[in-house]
């Protein structure tokens, strides 16, 4: 397992006791994802759809590469890795 830390969006941060960020040990996205979401129910729902695909207007990244246009979910994690969630802006 790797240590990883989570940083979570404002808008999510209700579901998670306000953290900014969560620590995980985990050595996928999905699986660090998975732990917050087994400590904080509410959270997954609000990241990933019912299918196990993330939700359209959420983006993950670990340090500075978007998941979706690696493994998505199952993008490997080494210790020290950074995740962030960033929910994407919309409108005109």
């Amino acid at each position: 397992m790797s240590k990883i830390a989570v940083h979570i969006p404002m808008p999510l941060r209700p579901f998670v006791d306000d953290a900014i960020v969560m620590d995980a040990d985990a050595d996928t996205v999905g699986a660090a994802l998975e732990q917050i979401g087994d400590r904080h129910p509410g959270f997954l729902q609000r990241v990933i759809v019912s299918d196990g695909e993330l939700r359209p207007y959420v983006n993950v990244f670990v340090g500075t590469d978007d998941v979706r246009s690696h493994s998505g979910l199952k993008t490997p994690l080494h210790d020290g890795d950074v995740v962030s969630i960033i929910a994407a802006v919309a409108g005109g």
